[in-house]
């Protein structure tokens, strides 16, 4: 299991991934300034969301995102 430190480092390496320097500043900036609940988010996201919806999704999402295990 991956410690604070650890995770903290792949979440910032995937934000600059696909954010960029200046958006990912932004995000953090975001989240610190808003107080953000990701739970709350999740809730307020999906709760519209049928299941044959979110499963057709994750489906889609799965096929373009193909789980790869790195070493």
């Amino acid at each position: 299991m991956a410690n604070s430190i650890e995770i903290m480092d792949k979440g910032i390496n995937c934000l600059l991934e696909k954010l960029g320097v200046v958006e990912t500043e932004q995000f953090i900036s975001v989240i610190i300034r808003e107080k953000f609940d990701y739970t709350k988010w999740q809730r307020e996201k999906f709760d519209h969301v049928s299941a044959e919806e979110f499963q057709e999704a994750a489906v889609a999402y799965a096929k373009k995102n193909p789980f790869k295990v790195e070493g």
